[in-house]
């Protein structure tokens, strides 16, 4: 009998069912952004201060009426909407970087009502943006390796809050942060080998495994935190954070700059594992077999993969990833740890892999649209004190929900996540 030869095409993703909701969404949020910061906005100037003063090119500050800025901004979103719906209703899908733009300018038209009568300090924000943004970069990394091979990696919360324990803890002991960060990814690592155990070779509901193993997570840090860790803060909770490496000349770049190039040995490694995800998912023959995996496997065994072994190593391998992102939580950012200190963010990487369409490349930009909200939820509470703490702290969940329920449309993932596969 003559061998079946896999092709890229063979098992590419059916084309995605057309749907207007993407443009609903953006009309709904175009009318609130043009009554609420433009026709209500204030008409105090805004100045958005575009480079740091050692840049290597200065640019001089925008300043502008707020109302004015929200009037061109809503100009601009009217236009993107306008188009998405021509998209629609010639029944061709919406480009995703119309949602992307459609984002930035939004941002824009929020953070001028938000800083009427003040500064916009654009490095900073997005400096912190990056930096909020990499659990759940990371956590989406981990999350597209997995279910790529159709696994459902519901679990990206407890690798992550793994990963930031362990950095943390072993980063105090051992003193080398280093140290942490590998105990971090092997943790998480350990971790996903009971998923991918469980789910692959006892075919147990991968759901209800992820949801397990969360629950587990938060149980066994928490109480070692309280048990343990409480009673020697200083000797197993101090680990430090990583300092910021600025590379010349990319560092005195004007708005990226220091906020791309100037920071901790995580976000770099981060800058690596993007681009090395895309290219071997979509550019070698180790990436055409594990999405063969994910979206055929009786077809890919019949030409001689090892569905099981594949599944099983891309999932531990995710579950590593998500673990480096639970360091970048402690020994990236906050320098310590807490009890269920991510907070959910394990969820949101979830989302932004369905937002992202399983695409390293959006999915790592969605995640960035999720560490701004989080940044503005602290510094529009310093800038703009009037508005209610509880709203602010809900911001980043509710742009989870507009963005899936609105701009993901009817995304079709690898045909056969969650479903387990048994050889006959």
């Amino acid at each position: 009998m003559s061998r079946i030869e896999v092709t890229p095409g063979m098992f590419s993703q059916a084309e995605q069912k057309k749907s207007l909701k993407a443009p609903i969404v953006m009309a709904i949020v175009t009318i609130f952004s043009f009554v609420f910061f433009a026709i209500l906005g204030p008409t105090t100037e805004v100045t958005f201060q575009i480079t740091e003063t050692d840049a290597f090119v200065t640019l001089p500050d925008l300043a502008l009426p707020s109302n004015a800025l929200g009037y061109s901004t809503a100009a601009i979103m009217v236009l993107i909407t306008i188009a998405s719906l021509w998209f629609g209703v010639t029944k061709k899908r919406v480009p995703q970087m119309f949602a992307v733009v459609y984002g930035l300018v939004a941002i824009v038209a929020l953070l001028g009502w938000l800083a009427a009568g003040a500064d916009v300090p654009v490095g900073f924000l997005l400096g912190n943006t990056l930096v909020l943004a990499l659990p759940i970069i990371l956590g989406g990394m981990g999350g597209i390796m997995s279910e790529r091979v159709g696994v459902v990696n519901i679990a990206i919360e407890g690798q992550l809050l793994t990963g930031a324990f362990l950095a943390a803890v072993i980063g105090s002991i051992t003193g080398s942060l280093w140290a942490g960060v590998i105990a971090a990814m092997i943790g998480a690592a350990l971790l996903s080998t009971i998923l991918a155990s469980l789910s692959i070779k006892y075919l147990v509901d991968q759901i209800i495994i992820g949801v397990l193993l969360n629950v587990l997570v938060i149980g066994v840090t928490n109480f070692l935190y309280s048990q343990v860790i409480t009673q020697n803060n200083a000797g197993l909770n101090f680990p430090g954070t990583f300092n910021r490496i600025e590379i010349p000349i990319l560092s005195q770049l004007p708005i990226i700059g220091d906020a791309f190039f100037n920071q901790g040995a995580i976000v770099y490694l981060t800058f690596l594992i993007v681009p090395a995800l895309w290219f071997v998912l979509f550019r070698t023959k180790l990436g055409l077999r594990a999405r063969a995996v994910g979206e055929h496997p009786l077809a890919a065994d019949t030409v001689g993969i090892n569905v099981g072994r594949t599944r099983f190593w891309w999932v531990t391998i995710g579950g590593a990833v998500a673990g480096l992102g639970g360091a970048a939580i402690t020994v990236g950012n906050v320098g310590a740890f807490g009890r269920e200190m991510t907070g959910g963010l394990g969820f949101i990487a979830l989302a932004v892999v369905i937002l992202g369409r399983w695409q390293p490349l959006y999915v790592s930009i969605s995640a960035l649209l999720f560490g701004f909200a989080i940044i503005m939820r602290i510094w529009s509470n310093q800038i703009n004190p009037v508005i209610p703490v509880d709203f602010i702290t809900m911001v980043p969940y509710l742009v989870t929900l507009i963005a899936v329920a609105g701009f993901a449309g009817r995304v079709r993932g690898p045909a056969a996540t969650g479903k387990p596969y048994e050889k006959n």
